[in-house]
Formats: structure tokens, C-alpha cells, sequence
């Protein structure tokens, strides 16, 4: 069972490794092309598609479900050349899907065993409902030069779901177990996330399930833990 749990361990570690090419071409969280909620202060909100390059964003209304054109303003994002503009505020909101790990685990006093701080290793993929709030103003530096200065505020709440490992040991069975092994886990619970452009960071609570014949002797058994969880945007 340890020389299994071991392998299994490693195949979990290489698929986060293989899985860096693809988050390397996944979407972040920071301002992209798309479609948006134009809330500007004093205004009606309206949707906008926001055409966004290394140079500029172009604002353009977005009805009947298309870019009308021509733009309604652009915004130059050159350092130095930019020009003073009123604070444009931006919302986005829509399905959050993310390659997450739990960093801690505190799991809570068990009968007279005291509480655990784990560090197991483990992945998941979360899927929320995210929103985001982009404030664009501009900046002026000690030249006296503007520059467009992009804020960014983002949360979400959902679930989550994967496999980990736990050590079993005779501490975690009520010394039925005399030995000591690394046992795989399914985990599942609910997580809140606070987010920047592309790490989040969050509050998570959920169940693991051993999957190890001694699960019926693990004091932890349908016991729930509390998290920090971090994640890397996939959608």
C-alpha cells in the first residue's frame, strides 16, 4: 500500500508539473478582451467590449451581442503618454475554474488526541462564481509623466474536489495501527476565494476520504477541517 500511495503521490506531482504548460496559455484574472459592465460613477451602467493590447484598450458598446462600432474611447497605456481621464470602473462576472492546493489543513481536537496542523500534499479543481472589479485611472510619476494605473479586486465562492494524501499512523487510528504509511484521500468541501491577477487565495472547509482499508479506524473519518487554499486560473 506504501510503495502504491508513493506512486500514485508522484503521478499527482508530475501531472501538476505537465500542467504549467497549460496554464502558461490559460486566461487570467487581470484585464482581458471581453465583455464587461461599464459602472462609472454618475452613470447608467451599460456592457462594453473592451478590445485590450499592450498599447491601448479600446472601449466599444456591446449590444444584441456584438461589438458596435466605432469605439466610444480608448485609453493609451504607453507610460509618459498618457493623457488625464475620468476613473473608469469595470465588472466582470462569470464561471471561475481553478487548479487549487490546500497549503494547511487545522484539523480539530479528536476525543483526547489534540488538534493537527497537516501540510499533505494534494490537488484540486475548483469551480465558483467569480467577480471582478477593475478601477482604470491614471498616475503621475515624480517626472511629472501620467500613466494608466489598473486596480484590480476579485472574489468568488464554490466547491471543490480532488485527491490528496494523509499520513496513517497510530496517532490517526487510536494506535489500532502500529505502523505508519502515507494514505491517499479524496477531498471535497466548499472554498471563498480574494483574488489577484492570476494567484488566489482563500478560506476553505471539507471532508477527506481515506481510501485505505483502515478508514473505519481513522479518528479524522467524516471529521471536517478548516484551510488555506491557494489556486492558479484555468478558465
Amino acid at each position: 500500500m506504501s510503495k502504491i500511495n508513493t506512486v500514485i503521490g508522484f503521478a499527482m506531482l508530475s501531472g501538476c508539473m505537465a500542467s504549467c504548460s497549460i496554464l502558461e496559455k490559460a486566461s487570467v484574472h487581470g484585464l482581458t478582451s471581453d465583455v464587461y459592465i461599464m459602472r462609472n460613477k454618475g452613470d447608467v451602467p451599460i456592457d462594453v467590449y473592451l478590445d485590450v493590447t499592450n498599447e491601448q484598450i479600446d472601449f466599444y458598446r456591446y449590444f444584441l451581442g456584438k461589438p458596435q462600432k466605432p469605439c466610444i474611447f480608448t485609453i493609451p497605456l504607453n507610460a509618459g503618454n498618457s493623457t488625464s481621464f475620468r476613473e473608469v470602473v469595470v465588472e466582470k462576472q462569470g464561471l471561475d475554474v481553478d487548479i487549487t492546493s490546500i497549503l494547511l489543513k487545522y484539523r480539530p481536537s479528536v476525543n483526547v488526541s489534540p488538534a493537527q496542523l497537516n501540510t499533505d500534499l494534494n490537488v484540486a479543481v475548483y469551480a465558483g462564481w467569480r467577480r471582478d472589479l477593475f478601477r482604470i485611472n491614471t498616475s503621475i510619476d515624480p517626472l511629472g509623466k501620467r500613466y494608466p494605473r489598473i486596480r484590480n479586486l476579485g472574489y468568488d465562492f464554490g466547491i471543490f474536489a480532488g485527491p490528496g494524501t494523509t499520513a496513517v499512523s497510530p496517532f490517526s487510528t487510536g494506535n489500532v495501527r502500529s505502523d505508519e504509511y502515507e494514505g491517499m484521500v479524496f477531498q471535497a468541501g466548499i472554498a471563498g476565494f480574494v483574488e489577484s491577477s492570476v494567484a488566489s487565495f482563500g478560506v476553505s472547509i471539507g471532508y477527506d476520504h481515506l481510501l485505505s482499508p483502515d478508514r473505519s479506524v481513522w479518528i479524522y473519518r467524516n471529521k471536517p477541517w478548516v484551510g488555506f487554499i491557494v489556486g492558479i486560473a484555468l478558465r
